[in-house]
């Protein structure tokens, strides 16, 4: 695609489309696991690095790297590896920077199994971890200390709906040489681009708001260091959590709408948090697009929308909570968000249960939590159906 169209919806359409021998429109899916090579001498240039091409699936595939291309464009940045899933993505990014007696710090709301996997398996090696609420600047200078890595961060966090100021929190960990990684997965790049405010390293998990259609999950780590891309791109071939071809092309097809679901997820989210703030049986709100959040000012500062993630307690507790969920009709009673269909869950029983009680609660995860993903069905709908499940309550 030529550079001179920069529109993000251009992009999302025709970055990382080429030119195969028949003139597809679409990127092919190259369902191949090994790639021939043309002679001796371009098999053992390939191995080097001396010529560009394939090799192994595992290491490199068409079909994949068009996405990855196409990821990039959409951050604004140089380079993108994508990874079998979320996690996936998430363990390359710990992997590639956290040694033995190596510190992290991470937003304390960040979602449960980036969180586990640093409390369980990276403690085991030997990795320290701080949990703090990064949405205080003077709280990541504190924790930083002489062995500190890497600063990991989620804003809007899952699922306290909180927001770090990205670019202070880019300042003073640069201050101490150390990269700062941000979990872009709730806002999606329609809506923010942390390299831009001064972020290393962006992480998504595909199988959200990007791919979008609940049918794959995918991760990505996005960068414009070469020297990060490398390291991701090793650790990722050496894990083996590559992305699948096909998988690759579902989230390739899926990214083409993606700002136009996004935008109107949006607009659907803040009909319903209106909704909820106004309703008797609904104790508080958080969702960037209402005037009560906290970080309202914020949230219009360094995202171009608040997106479609919204949490919300209900009065009662967790009683009235399973009662809300086991009511709900139009809306799915299931983990994971992102996708065109609305969802409902409570994180202190299902996404974030792995915590303890005491962790669940310095990270703002109270049981009264209701996390709510706002898909594109008409608004008025997804209202009935909160309306006729809070009634029952």
């Amino acid at each position: 695609m030529s550079t001179k169209y920069n529109g993000f919806d251009t992009k999302a359409v025709h970055a990382g489309d080429f030119k195969d021998q028949f003139g597809s429109v679409v990127t092919p899916i190259y369902q191949t696991s090994t790639f021939e090579f043309e002679n001796a001498n371009h098999g053992a240039q390939l191995f080097a690095g001396e010529t560009d091409g394939f090799i192994y699936t595992r290491i490199g595939n068409p079909t994949i790297r068009s996405l990855e291309e196409k990821l990039a464009a959409l951050e604004n940045a140089k380079f993108a590896v994508a990874f079998a899933s979320g996690m996936g993505a998430v363990s390359a990014l710990y992997a590639s920077f956290l040694e033995q007696s190596d510190h992290i710090v991470s937003t304390a709301a960040v979602y449960g199994p980036s969180r586990g996997l640093l409390e369980t398996y990276f403690k085991s090696f030997g990795v320290a971890a701080t949990f703090i609420d990064t949405s205080d600047p003077f709280a990541v200078e504190k924790a930083i200390n002489g062995n500190t890595k890497l600063i990991y961060i989620e804003t809007p966090t899952n699922p306290t709906i909180t927001l770090t100021d990205i670019e202070q929190v880019a300042a003073i960990a640069h201050q101490y040489g150390i990269p700062v990684a941000v979990d872009n997965t709730f806002a999606s790049p329609v809506l923010q681009n942390p390299l831009e405010l001064g972020a290393d390293i962006v992480l998504h998990s595909l199988t959200k708001f990007i791919n979008g259609h609940a049918d794959i999950v995918g991760g990505a780590l996005i960068t414009n260091d070469e020297k990060i891309d490398r390291k991701f791109r090793k650790t990722m071939a050496y894990f083996g959590t590559n992305m699948d071809p096909h998988q690759a092309y579902m989230v390739y097809r899926g990214a083409k709408t993606l700002s136009l679901r996004v935008l109107r997820a949006q607009e659907n989210a803040l009909a319903v948090a209106e909704f909820l703030e106004n309703h008797p049986k609904v104790g508080w709100v958080k969702y960037p697009g209402l005037k009560s959040h906290p970080q309202y000012d914020l949230a219009r500062k360094q995202m171009r929308g608040p997106g479609s993630m919204l949490s919300f307690g209900i009065k009662g507790g967790l009683n009235a909570g399973k009662t809300l969920m086991n009511s709900v009709d139009l809306a799915k009673l299931a983990v994971s968000l992102g996708g065109v269909e609305t969802l409902i869950q409570h994180p202190a029983s299902m996404t974030h249960a792995s915590l303890s009680k005491e962790a669940r609660e310095a990270a703002g995860i109270t049981d009264d939590l209701v996390r709510f993903s706002v898909g594109i069905e008409n608004a008025e709908d997804i209202i009935a159906d909160l309306e006729q499940a809070l009634n029952k309550i």
